[in-house]
């Protein structure tokens, strides 16, 4: 078993993320569209995370790339 594995097999929770400046508004990755509910907005939008940091992409990219994001393709690639 590799070190720092939990013997149970199940991973440990990840410490909660403090978003930085640069994360604090909720702004589409791919249209830069901001939504005007982001309340409603975390419930139809959907969250990544690309090179450590929360991304969100707005429903109408993710229904447009919605095979690129279910095959976990890079952003860039779409």
């Amino acid at each position: 078993m590799p070190p720092g594995t939990d013997p149970s097999g199940t991973l440990p929770e990840p410490p909660p993320r403090v978003p930085d400046d640069g994360e604090s508004a909720m702004v589409c990755a791919t249209c830069g569209a901001a939504p005007a509910d982001e309340a409603l907005a975390r419930l139809t939008w959907a969250r990544g995370v690309e090179n450590g940091r929360d991304v969100w992409t707005c429903e109408t990219c993710s229904r447009r790339h919605l095979r690129s994001i279910e095959g976990k393709l890079d952003s860039s690639w779409w």
